[in-house]
């Protein structure tokens, strides 16, 4: 068994950030189920909420990020980060991490600087094809970067990045023929059709809402022999609520809902997928093994979700559709897709390859590797 270790994990914000974290926690835990993790996060983030539910401690720090627009939160930024490198030194102090470990968030900064200079080892784990500036900076001085893209020289020492892949939730692997038929089955799909999934997240995205609704609107045109499977998010499901209401044609093969629980068995009924490409749903969509259309966020930070898409592209294991052209063009470039099978199954191949499928085992062994232990 390997040695007890007592670990930090900071970080956070969003589901992104926050369920590689608890990946990698539980790797841990299966390595040594007597190693002692804590987390460190931000003051009314979601990982307050999602880390204690998943069994783990949690500890607050009031750092928040900037604001974009004119903002007088921002006035008050310097002294939040301030209070938040010291209650990071305090909680160094009495915890007596063997390492810190951050997965980007608001809160990893201060505590991986704090750790950086107790003498604490660090390891970073970047999620994105583009590397954020914070990151960055602590990866100066980190004992190791571990990534899940090529090219990351360009931001971070070479001598110390591991590729590693995104850690990502368990069972996210390709399809057999029964698990395919046992996720068409609980979606009430039919068995008789393909499949488009498209991810808006929790909360949803209004651009992919938007296009799915003026693909609708205007007669579904080259649909009717796939089913759809929306997520539109509960942020907008009163909306598409009422629009399907009123267009119950559609409704027919166009199943709706605000959240999906069963993600294992919506890839697996899945033939192609519309998405985000934030880094965790394209580390997911690889262990799948499927076939996707990306339309990445424009509001996110160094246009990272862009990058994340086009390595995928690249090889020929997805397509693009920008955000501000998706309206117009992504219904008809996935009903073009769904008709092409050797297409299909080209990216079916191809993203399959670029799946790293272990990644916080490989992250835990760099751990251990850090620590001497």
């Amino acid at each position: 068994m390997n040695k007890k270790l007592r670990v930090l994990i900071s970080g956070g914000g969003t589901g992104g950030h926050i369920f590689p974290a608890l990946s990698i926690a539980d790797a841990l835990k299966k390595a040594n189920p007597d190693t002692e993790i804590l987390f460190v996060g931000a003051e009314g983030r979601m990982e307050m909420e999602k880390v204690p539910a998943a069994g783990y401690k949690i500890l607050a720090l009031p750092i928040a990020g900037l604001k974009r627009s004119l903002s007088l939160d921002n006035l008050a930024l310097p002294f939040k980060v301030v209070r938040s490198i010291r209650m990071a030194r305090r909680i160094i102090r009495e915890f007596k991490p063997d390492i810190a470990v951050g997965v980007g968030g608001y809160a990893s900064a201060p505590l991986l600087w704090a750790a950086e200079r107790s003498g604490v080892p660090t390891l970073i784990q970047e999620q994105n094809g583009f590397a954020g500036l914070t990151n960055r900076i602590l990866g100066r001085n980190a004992g190791r970067i571990c990534v899940a893209y090529s090219g990351m020289e360009r931001f971070f020492p070479a001598d110390r990045i591991v590729m590693t892949g995104n850690p990502i939730r368990g069972g996210m692997q390709p399809a057999t023929p029964q698990i395919k038929a046992e996720g068409v089955a609980y979606y009430g799909l039919d068995p008789t059709k393909k499949h488009l999934l498209i991810m808006g997240g929790s909360l949803g995205s209004g651009t992919l809402n938007k296009s799915v609704m003026k693909w609708i609107s205007e007669g579904c045109p080259g649909g009717g022999d796939f089913d759809v499977l929306w997520q539109c998010g509960r942020y907008y499901k009163k909306t598409v609520d009422e629009f399907m209401a009123e267009h119950r044609d559609a409704a027919a093969f166009v199943h709706h809902t605000d959240f999906i629980g069963r993600m294992d068995l919506a890839y697996a009924a899945a033939d192609l997928l519309i998405s985000r490409s934030g880094a965790s749903s394209v580390s997911e969509i690889c262990a799948c093994g499927k076939a996707a259309i990306f339309v990445p966020s424009p509001n996110v930070t160094e246009d990272h979700q862009t990058h994340n898409a086009m390595a995928l592209v690249n090889r020929k294991a997805g397509e693009i559709v920008k955000d501000a052209d998706a309206p117009r063009q992504l219904m008809s470039k996935a009903v073009e897709c769904l008709r092409d099978e050797a297409r299909i199954m080209e990216m079916e191949r191809n993203s399959l390859k670029l799946a790293l499928p272990d990644a916080a085992g490989a992250i835990v062994r760099e751990i251990y590797s850090i620590t001497g232990k």
